[in-house]
C-alpha cells in the first residue's frame, strides 16, 4: 500500500461537517408525546376581591338602613310635635266652649237680676282671660305661628265681648226702651260671633289643612279630635237685636210685646224614631225597631207671636218593668212661625215585646193660654229588627 492509498483511506472514514439541519436538532430539546391541555388556573387574587365586594355591599346595607331609621325617628318625632301640641289647644279650646255655654245658661235663665247677670258675665270674662293667657304659653310647630296667632286672636275677641256685654248691661240697665237695649247688646255679641268665624276660618280649617300636607293624622295626644271645634256663641239670635229683647225680658221679668196680635206659645209637629225613621202617631201603635243608637226626635213649632227661648222638652218612656226612661233639652230660640227639631238617644235597655208610651211634653211659655198642644202620648211596641 502505497502511501497515496494510506491518505485516501484516512478521508474516507473522516466525519462529515454537520449540516445546518442536524446543529438545529442537537439546540432543540426532544419532546414527548402530549397528553390533554390542562383547564386554566384562576388567578390567585381573586378571593379577596370577592370579600371586598362583599364588604362593600354590606356597608351600604347598613348606610341604607340607618337612614332609613333616622327617618322614621323624625318622622315619628314631628307627629308627636304637632299631637302634643294639639292637644294643649284642644284643653284651651274646650275651656273656652264651655265658658260660651255658660254664658248661653246666664242669659236664658230664669228669675235672674240684671245686676246678679252682669255679675256672672263678668266672672266668665276672667275665666275667658286665663284661656288667652294658656294659649300663649303653648309654643306651636313652626308652620303652625300664623294659625297659633289666630287662635289668641279669637280668644281675646271672646274676652272683649265679654266684657262689653257686662257693660252694656249696666249702661242700659235703667233703659225703658227694650229694642234700643237690644240693639246695644247685640252689637256686643257679634264680637263674639266674630270671635267663631276667626277660629273656623283662620285657625281651625288651615290647621287641618296644614296637618294633612305634614302627614299627621288620627287623634290627638289625648286621644281626642285632632283639630277640636271651639263654638262660643251657642245660638245665632244672640248676635239679632230680637234675641236680645228676649233675653232682657227675661232677666227683667216681663213679657215681650208680641209683634202681631198677643198670641203666646208652641205645640208639637211631629215625633219621629231613628235610625228607622218611622213617625209616631197618637191613635195607632207604631212598632219601633230598636238597635244601639235609638233616638227620638221632637219638632216643635212657635204657633205664636213672639220669639220664645230656653223652652224645656221632655221624652219619657213609659213602660211596665224597669221603669220610665226621662230625657230632657232645651230650645234656645224659635221666632213666630218657626219650627226648631229637637234629639233625645241614650236611652238604655227597654222592654221588648211589650206595649209601652213615648210621652213628650213641651214647656207652656209664658202667657200661653192654649196648653192642650204641649204635650202627646204616641203608643209603640220596642222590637229586634229582623
Amino acid at each position: 500500500m502505497t502511501e497515496h492509498d494510506t491518505d485516501i483511506d484516512f478521508d474516507f472514514f473522516e466525519e462529515e461537517p454537520p449540516t445546518q439541519e442536524s446543529a438545529r436538532e442537537r439546540l432543540l430539546p426532544r419532546r414527548g408525546p402530549r397528553g390533554p391541555e390542562r383547564p386554566p388556573r384562576a388567578p390567585t387574587n381573586l378571593t379577596p376581591l370577592l370579600r371586598l365586594v362583599g364588604l362593600i355591599a354590606f356597608a351600604i346595607l347598613i348606610v341604607v338602613l340607618l337612614v332609613f331609621w333616622v327617618q322614621s325617628c323624625r318622622e315619628a318625632g314631628k307627629e308627636k310635635t304637632y299631637k302634643s301640641y294639639m292637644s294643649k289647644v284642644s284643653e284651651v279650646a274646650g275651656s273656652s266652649q264651655q265658658i260660651g255655654k255658660q254664658l248661653s245658661q246666664t242669659l236664658l235663665a230664669q228669675g235672674l237680676k240684671e245686676a246678679k247677670v252682669e255679675q256672672q258675665i263678668s266672672g266668665l270674662a276672667r275665666q275667658e282671660q286665663l284661656d288667652v293667657e294658656r294659649a300663649r304659653e303653648i309654643t306651636p310647630p313652626g308652620t303652625l305661628r300664623d294659625e297659633h296667632a289666630a287662635l289668641v286672636q279669637a280668644l281675646q275677641f271672646r274676652v272683649s265681648g265679654l266684657n262689653g256685654l257686662a257693660s252694656a248691661l249696666a249702661a242700659t240697665a235703667n233703659t225703658k226702651d227694650t229694642t234700643r237695649a237690644g240693639t246695644v247688646l247685640a252689637d256686643q255679641m257679634q264680637r263674639l260671633l266674630a270671635s267663631d268665624v276667626i277660629y273656623e276660618d283662620s285657625f281651625k280649617a288651615p290647621t287641618a289643612a296644614e296637618l294633612r300636607r305634614q302627614g299627621v293624622t288620627g287623634t290627638n295626644a289625648n286621644g281626642g279630635p285632632l283639630v277640636p271645634d271651639s263654638n262660643f256663641l251657642q245660638s245665632a239670635d244672640f248676635v239679632t237685636t230680637q234675641g236680645m229683647v228676649t233675653v232682657l225680658s227675661k232677666i227683667r221679668g216681663g213679657t215681650v210685646t208680641p209683634s202681631q196680635g198677643g198670641l203666646r206659645g208652641t205645640n208639637i209637629v211631629s215625633v219621629k224614631a231613628f235610625p228607622q225613621d218611622v213617625e209616631l202617631s197618637t191613635s195607632a201603635q207604631t212598632t219601633v225597631f230598636v238597635r244601639t243608637n235609638l233616638s227620638f226626635q221632637v219638632t216643635v213649632e212657635d204657633s205664636g207671636d213672639s220669639q220664645e227661648a230656653n223652652i224645656p222638652v221632655t221624652v219619657t218612656i213609659q213602660q211596665s218593668k224597669g221603669g220610665n226612661i226621662v230625657r230632657t233639652a232645651k230650645i234656645g230660640f224659635i221666632n213666630p212661625g218657626e219650627q226648631k227639631t229637637v234629639s233625645f238617644s241614650n236611652f238604655g235597655a227597654v222592654n221588648f215585646g211589650a206595649t209601652a208610651t213615648v210621652k213628650v211634653e213641651v214647656q207652656p211659655v209664658q202667657g200661653e193660654t192654649k196648653t192642650d198642644n204641649n204635650s202627646a202620648d204616641y203608643p209603640v211596641i220596642f222590637s229586634l229588627p229582623t
